[in-house]
């Protein structure tokens, strides 16, 4: 789901953390009465990376920049008797094996967020140290700054995030590293690298034991998210990864004949069991990778054109699709990538390999077939899909061809431009790197020999066009994007190109209106939903359809105006039953009517027990949705904590956590144990148990009385107490 945001900083107050000294207690940008749609609400989650998204663009859709993971509150935390150093994690490959922990003698710094120069202590760690740290997975690109300007960097003891640490920028004022410590212990859990000013890469300690046990790509590094249980270095499973960079994953195994990296992105027996196949398909996927690992090695040895030094270059597939549940006995739905193909390169030389079908299972894509190796020039695919039994030529296809020598040429200047962004510091030379961008993009969509090359480079055209407008890098954009909509939607056969080309610029206009110095917001923010009317009406079917009408529902929903929120919400299920959008309409609908009846609702616990509402019959019963980094949420446990002790037995309360990664939950509850059960599902505001009641801001509860029926849908800490007076007798 796009979001907008608007942030509210809320004061600045000095902390110190031992051994990460002292830091100032930064904005708070998720606070009540602040939605992410610009209109009257309450706190809204940050938004999620979402899994498997493969842009092919270092922006993300619909012109804004890439989000990172939820940003929680953290609590002031204050001085221990003896500051303790911290390590990186065990298997940071540092220079000189020390560690960014405070050592350096006291200087005078500018505190973030004070506006005022205040003395650091005496820890500040030199930007030498900062800088020795290196992730601990191979082949992570991070700005390394020439030793020249190593001592001009600047270390900065900042609160981010709701986390305290280290901050290092370089001359330009663009991050470097960060090292945050997260749950107040006064150690350092999380190890941060960036590349041209975006956070690219991030070592993880999750169980705050001081070694790294997840590892975490971002923005232009992909998204990827892998799980190092043994805490060795090498990774052992993956929480997340998409089918893009699975490829470049059995690139880089077909390259080292590393037969365990390709297993890890290979279907296994275990996913085999949760994809709800019919008994032939399988018996016959068991049959199949039983023995992959065995020829997979053989095709490693003796694969032409791929050596240690050939490095993943494209991804190249029809569009994914969904096998129905039913289809030959299958009780779920599988989503799965047909004919892949994965362009390679060994210096000048280009080699495809085909990996075959893609599976999705979770956040996951695996693969069922051992890649095989062809030679350049060699654009054959397999005649027919192992679930889509037809010629990959009757489906939409995506680009398949290896880049003509022209069109090689335009990438690398486009490669060289983005390696050398970071010398764009000023707000002329940033606008002079966007505008050469466009300019190569244009040029490479120009010379694309198939219409849905071109179609897919001009996407990414007008996306990098409009997240450069919202950053407020590049305000000529705008002009450019209003071009390209007028040159694409003469056409009939980009008619779905021109809409989306044309809710990028709509919606880079609002945000550009948003940033102009004495805005109006209330009259800027009526003028965006007469757009979106207006868009809707001119693209009804267009690809952003659903999402500019989800917006205009929330907006009416938080108005007040729910039969016409209702309206649109049904506008979108009717029409886009397939899209996201659609499912979160249904539960937004299902939940604005559901008072008077029976609700259902049913999870499971962190321990894996079942949680459901069914087994609390003759109990007042309170759902409450709440995350971590919602703070009127953990306001509000204090009055359920007082009203569960006031009413014992005839007053239940169940949780239902929007936190995006379960540690996160299990970090607040470990510090403030709930006496009521939870429900915890990843995915945040997107997870199931959100989706199913279109859940949208926090916080949000639901009352149900005795016998199951939703008494008030939207009640608040301060109504409970009335409530459940009446309806406990």
């Amino acid at each position: 789901m796009r979001k907008l945001f608007v942030g509210l900083a809320i004061g600045c107050q000095m902390l110190v953390l031992g051994a990460i000294a002292s830091a100032v207690q930064g904005a708070q940008p998720y606070s009540r009465g602040v939605s992410p749609y610009h209109v009257p609400g309450r706190v809204a989650a940050p938004p999620a990376k979402s899994a498997g998204q493969g842009t092919g663009s270092a922006y993300g859709a619909y012109g804004a920049p890439r989000q990172l993971s939820p940003q929680a509150q953290a609590k002031p935390m204050y001085p221990t008797a003896k500051p303790r150093t911290s390590p990186g994690p065990t298997g940071a490959r540092a220079n000189s094996g020390t560690s960014p922990a405070p050592q350096a003698a006291g200087s005078s710094r500018t505190t973030e967020g004070s506006g005022s120069r205040e003395s650091q202590p005496a820890n500040v760690p030199a930007p030498e140290q900062a800088l020795r740290l290196a992730p601990v997975q191979p082949d992570v690109e991070y700005t390394r700054p020439a030793e020249v300007d190593v001592p001009r960097c600047r270390v900065i003891a900042r609160r981010t995030e709701g986390a305290v640490g280290w901050v290092v920028e370089d001359p330009a004022g663009l991050p470097l590293r960060r090292f945050l410590d997260t749950n107040a212990d006064n150690k350092v859990d999380q190890w941060c690298y960036y590349k041209d000013g975006l956070e690219v890469y991030r070592d993880i300690d999750a169980d705050y034991n001081g070694k790294a046990d997840q590892y975490r790509w971002f923005n232009t590094a992909g998204s990827r998210w892998a799980l190092d249980r043994d805490e060795d270095g090498l990774i052992d499973a993956w929480h997340s990864i998409s089918a893009e960079e699975v490829t470049a994953e059995v690139i880089a195994a077909l390259a080292t004949q590393d037969a365990a990296r390709f297993a890890r992105v290979a279907l296994n027996a275990d996913d085999l069991k949760g994809l709800g196949l019919g008994p032939g398909k399988s018996q016959d996927l068991a049959e199949k990778i039983a023995t992959m690992g065995i020829q997979f090695k053989d095709t490693a040895a003796r694969a032409k054109g791929v050596t240690e030094k050939t490095r993943w270059v494209h991804f190249s597939g029809s569009q994914p699709g969904i096998v129905p549940a039913g289809t030959e006995g299958s009780t779920k739905d599988i989503q799965v990538y047909e004919n892949v193909v994965a362009i390679a390169q060994t210096g000048s030389d280009h080699v495809q390999v085909q990996i075959g079908t893609l599976v999705r299972i979770g956040d996951v894509w695996k693969a069922i077939d051992v890649p095989q190796a062809t030679g350049e020039g060699d654009t054959r695919q397999a005649d027919a899909g192992y679930f889509f039994r037809v010629a990959p030529s009757n489906r939409p296809q995506m680009a398949t061809d290896v880049p003509s020598e022209k069109m090689q040429e335009v990438l690398t200047a486009l490669q060289k431009l983005d390696a050398a962004a970071a010398q764009a510091a000023s707000p002329e030379e940033q606008a002079r790197y966007h505008a050469q961008r466009a300019d190569l993009l244009q040029k490479i969509a120009d010379d694309a020999t198939k219409p849905e090359d071109r179609a897919m480079w001009l996407r990414q055209l007008a996306d990098m066009l409009g997240a450069a407008v919202q950053s407020g890098a590049f305000p000529e954009g705008i002009k450019r994007l209003e071009a390209l909509f007028e040159r694409v939607r003469r056409s009939e056969q980009e008619s779905d190109l021109a809409a989306h080309v044309r809710f990028v610029e709509l919606t880079a206009q609002y945000g550009l209106s948003m940033q102009a110095k004495g805005a109006d917001f209330a009259k800027i923010q009526g003028e965006w939903l007469k757009t979106l009317e207006q868009y809707v009406t001119d693209y009804p079917k267009g690809p952003d359809a659903a999402e500019a009408m989800l917006q205009l529902a929330i907006a009416q929903e938080f108005a007040g105006r729910e039969e016409e929120a209702k309206r649109w919400y049904g506008q979108i299920v009717a029409g886009f039953s397939d899209s996201p959008a659609a499912q979160k309409a249904a539960g937004a609908k299902t939940r604005l009517e559901s008072v008077g009846k029976v609700l259902t609702l049913q999870g499971k616990s962190p321990t894996g027990a079942t949680v459901d509402l069914a087994k609390y019959r003759g109990q007042v019963v309170l759902i409450q949705y709440w995350a971590s980094w919602c703070e009127p949420c953990k306001a509000d446990m204090a009055t359920l904590k007082e009203l569960l002790s006031k009413h014992g037995r005839s007053f239940a309360v169940i949780g239902v956590n929007l936190d995006n990664r379960e540690e996160a939950m299990g970090a607040f509850l470990k510090e403030n144990p709930l006496p009521w059960s939870q429900i915890f599902e990843p995915g945040g505001l997107d997870s199931r148990p959100a989706v199913e009641m279109g859940i949208l801001t926090l916080p949000t509860m639901i009352l149900v009385d005795q016998q199951g029926r939703v008494v008030n849908r939207n009640i608040t800490a301060v109504e409970l107490e009335a409530e459940l007076k009446r309806l406990i007798q």
